[in-house]
């Protein structure tokens, strides 16, 4: 289906793609999978994808629907993954602004069956993170397993999303930043976090997991030596520079070390539910759509709070700010 496109978040994997790290995109190639718009046009197959969503309860697409695109946008819907239910494993999978043209572009096309409705209530620039940074963030929480002291390592995004998920559902969360980032240890107390310090920190108790965030390898042993007897350490990144070698010391006793790949329409459907319940406010830095490339670099330095969003439709992404519905507001909560 056809979108007007409102607003696209800026992922830390669109410069995974932009600098080469990940090394097959289509080319040329439009970036952007946090996509909120509005339905336009529906292709003539779009109708009957949207009757058959599995595990879902999501309403018909149809013209005038706001609703955001993920980066998972296509699946083969016929191998044994996609059969047992674990989709984000298909070896045919297309993914938004990367298999397929994204939403740094004031037009998108996208499958209907992998676009979920946007929660009443979230501006269309507080939308956007959620459907990457919230969507993965809520699935690495999943596969973290039910342990009350959960770690997190790398405080941007998706951290400042999941911190609030993991207090609603009462667990107890220590943050984690580069050494000596005051600022971003506030940010996250101020976001929810019970302790914040620096990668190297040792957190006031053991933890029972932790989900690393950042893209750095050397955080996994880091991680390791926090987690408890039968704790798990949760890689959330698409990409992550190499992990050093580390005694077996610190994985025996039953630790596991587990990495999270994209996501599944039944995560998005849950957590889109979930989210105003809480909810889940997110903080966000905006920038119109010709400063993609400023965005990109302030990512890149580590000088984002929260999150970073492109203005496309800076008239519908005003309407919406200014709407009054739900607490969230332009600046995030």
């Amino acid at each position: 289906m056809l979108l007007k496109v409102h607003s696209c978040g800026v992922c830390r994997t669109d410069l995974h793609i932009v600098e080469g790290e990940l090394t097959e995109p289509k080319l040329p190639l439009i970036l952007g999978h946090q996509i909120v718009g509005t339905v336009v046009e529906l292709g003539p197959k779009a109708s009957e994808s949207t009757d058959a969503l599995p595990e879902t309860d999501a309403p018909r697409v149809e013209p005038g629907v706001r609703v955001g695109v993920p980066w998972l946008g296509w699946t083969d819907g016929t191998c044994p993954y996609c059969l047992s239910g674990r989709e984000n494993l298909c070896d045919q999978a297309r993914f938004t602004g990367y298999d397929i043209g994204g939403g740094y572009a004031e037009y998108a096309v996208a499958d209907a069956r992998y676009c979920f409705p946007i929660p009443e209530g979230y501006p269309d620039l507080q939308a956007a993170p959620l459907l990457c940074a919230g969507l993965i963030g809520y699935r690495a929480l999943r596969l973290a397993g039910d342990g009350r002291r959960l770690g997190i390592y790398g405080f941007g995004a998706a951290a400042h999303i999941l911190v609030q998920v993991a207090r609603h559902q009462g667990r107890t969360t220590y943050a984690f930043t580069r050494p000596g980032d005051d600022e971003g240890q506030r940010f996250a107390l101020r976001m929810g976090a019970h302790w914040a310090g620096g990668s190297l920190d040792v957190p006031p108790e053991p933890l029972d997991a932790a989900i690393i965030l950042a893209p750095v390898g050397d955080l996994v042993p880091q991680a390791l030596r926090q987690v408890a007897k039968g704790g798990v350490v949760v890689c959330g990144g698409i990409h992550m520079s190499d992990i050093p070698s580390f005694p077996y010391q610190i994985l025996w006793e039953e630790r596991m070390v587990r990495s999270v790949a994209n996501l599944t329409r039944k995560d998005g459907h849950e957590f889109l539910r979930l989210a105003p319940q809480i909810p889940v406010g997110t903080r966000v830095r905006a920038f119109p759509l010709e400063e993609a490339n400023e965005a990109l670099d302030e990512l890149r330095a580590g000088r984002i709070e929260g999150a970073a969003v492109l203005m496309v439709d800076e008239e519908a992404t005003s309407a919406w700010a200014t709407s009054g519905r739900g607490p969230w507001s332009p600046g995030g909560r």
